[in-house]
C-alpha cells in the first residue's frame, strides 16, 4: 500500500509540475492572441491540460521504467513516453467530446508538448538526483558543537 501512495503522490507532482510549465504556455498564447479573444483562459486550460498529461506521463512511466533510475534513461526515450502520454490524452479528450476531426490537431500538438515536456522532467530529476549523490559539504559534514 505504501508504494501505491508512493506513486500517486509521484504523480501528482508530476502533473503539477507540467501544469505550471503549460500555465506558463497559455499565458504567452494570452499576450500574443489578447485578453478577450476566448472564453476559457488559455492560461488556466492549459495548466489543467498539464496537470492531466503529466498524470497520464506519469502512469506510463510507471508501467514502463519502473525499476531504473534517472541516470539509467535515454532522453529520447523519455521525450517519446512523453509524446505517447500528449496522444493518449488527446485521444481520451476526443473520445469525450466526440468530435474526432479535432485529433488531426490535439494529437500533434500534445505530442510535442508531452514530449518537451517529459524532456524537461528528466533534465530536473537528473539535475536533482545529482544534487543528491554529490556528498555533504564542508558545511553540513560535521555538525557545530553547542558552546556553554
Amino acid at each position: 500500500m505504501k508504494k501505491w501512495l508512493k506513486r500517486v503522490r509521484a504523480a501528482i507532482a508530476i502533473g503539477l509540475t507540467w501544469a505550471v510549465a503549460w500555465f506558463g504556455a497559455g499565458m504567452v498564447l494570452l499576450f500574443v492572441v489578447g485578453f478577450g479573444a476566448a472564453d476559457v483562459p488559455f492560461p488556466l486550460f492549459f495548466g489543467f491540460l498539464g496537470f492531466l498529461a503529466g498524470a497520464t506521463f506519469a502512469g506510463l512511466l510507471g508501467i514502463f521504467a519502473r525499476r531504473r533510475r534517472f541516470d539509467q534513461m535515454s532522453l529520447p526515450r523519455f521525450a517519446t513516453w512523453g509524446a505517447l502520454g500528449g496522444v493518449l490524452l488527446s485521444g481520451i479528450l476526443i473520445l469525450a467530446t466526440g468530435s474526432f476531426d479535432d485529433f488531426l490537431v490535439l494529437g500533434p500538438v500534445f505530442a510535442v508538448s508531452g514530449a518537451l515536456s517529459a524532456a524537461g522532467t528528466l533534465a530536473l530529476a537528473r539535475r536533482a538526483e545529482g544534487r543528491e549523490l554529490r556528498g555533504p559539504t564542508i558545511e553540513t559534514a560535521e555538525p557545530r558543537q553547542l558552546r556553554k
